[in-house]
């Protein structure tokens, strides 16, 4: 497969809480990240998320402090029998909240 993504990816240990913008439906799903970069991020969860849907979520990143962003989600894969593994692109984040995420990836680079 080829790669196209602009900036590199990182894991980051952590969960994000998202709620459906286009819906009356308020709920609230728990995804594990698997990595996350200042344009997107991957995650898994086992609720079915709509492709295109947009979402509005809470990231807590590494300092322990919270990014509110919105995610579209791009990609969806199957993994294992009850799992899914999402990608989504960040839209509407702020430039702060942009910049917390590169300078992790810098300080991931020196490691």
């Amino acid at each position: 497969m080829e790669e196209r993504r602009r900036n590199k990816r990182m894991d980051l240990e952590a969960k994000l809480m998202v709620n459906r913008l286009d819906s009356d439906e308020k709920r609230e799903v728990i995804i594990n990240i698997s990595d996350v970069s200042r344009t997107g991020v991957g995650f898994s969860c086992s609720d079915m998320l709509e492709l295109n849907a947009v979402y509005e979520c809470h990231l807590t990143i590494w300092t322990k402090e919270v990014i509110h962003a919105f995610l579209q989600i791009v990609r969806t894969d199957m993994e294992g029998s009850n799992t899914l593994h999402y990608g989504a692109v960040f839209i509407g984040m702020s430039e702060q909240d942009a910049a917390r995420i590169s300078v992790y990836e810098r300080f991931s680079e020196v490691k």
